[in-house]
């Protein structure tokens, strides 16, 4: 693990305090932003909402002072649901600058930070959702397959600045938000139909996975969408 700050956003709770806390265990500094300024115990936490391009600009220039800045872990988002017919202009517009604005703003005020230390990683927390197709998900499916396109994007053309940018794109994770959701019979009866390991994965399987591409420096390893869904997404 190179010395430096590695940024999570959304890090306040679920798959992105399990990032925080993996990579923490892995001897890196890490700071924590989320819109409350909450963070794992023994962490760094930022108040920061990431749609708020001053207030990003601000807290990578305050986290600068203390050293310099190797990563970025783009993981603050949210998942909203409904038909299409109905779909308003402006609540696709908000879901889209959430999910996919905020990782190309974040990315992009990383970059003179990553450059400066000498390189480093970025990785971009996506969905299986960005190559299906989701009934009453077209919105979220969009910014996810939007984070995707970034990712490739970036990672073409930072390579020759030693920036290397993933996306790690789960499927059914359980946190807090869905566990109830995930524990009725009906779910559960899905799942294990659906998804060839038969169970919902875990955060921590996610933040391993993000730990080690962070940790792991393969230079000729780049671009790619890296699919963590217990191999629902190929199941036919």
């Amino acid at each position: 693990m190179r010395d430096g700050w590695i940024i999570v956003t959304g890090a306040s709770r679920g798959i992105g305090a399990a990032i925080a806390n993996d990579l923490a265990r892995r001897g890196a500094k890490v700071a924590a932003l989320s819109r409350s300024g909450a963070a794992p115990a023994g962490l760094r936490g930022l108040a920061c909402d990431v749609c708020d391009e001053a207030a990003l600009a601000a807290a990578f220039e305050a986290l600068s002072q203390d050293g310099p800045i190797t990563g970025i872990v783009n993981n603050a988002g949210q998942h909203r649901s409904g038909p299409s017919a109905t779909l308003k202009t402006d609540d696709f517009d908000a879901l889209m600058r959430l999910n996919a604005t905020s990782v190309f703003v974040a990315s992009r005020l990383a970059y003179p930070y990553l450059v400066k230390s000498g390189g480093g990683t970025i990785v971009n927390i996506g969905s299986f959702f960005d190559k299906l197709g989701v009934a009453e998900n077209l919105a979220y499916s969009a910014s996810k397959a939007a984070v995707g396109a970034i990712t490739r994007c970036l990672a073409v053309e930072w390579a020759r600045d030693k920036i290397r940018v993933f996306s790690v794109a789960p499927g059914y994770i359980e946190t807090d938000l869905n566990r109830e959701w995930l524990a009725s019979e009906r779910t559960q009866s899905w799942i294990k139909r659906r998804v060839p390991v038969g169970r919902p994965g875990q955060p921590d399987e996610v933040a391993r996975l993000v730990g080690c591409l962070m940790a792991e420096d393969i230079g000729f390893l780049s671009g790619e969408t890296i699919y963590i869904d217990g191999a629902h997404g190929i199941n036919h």
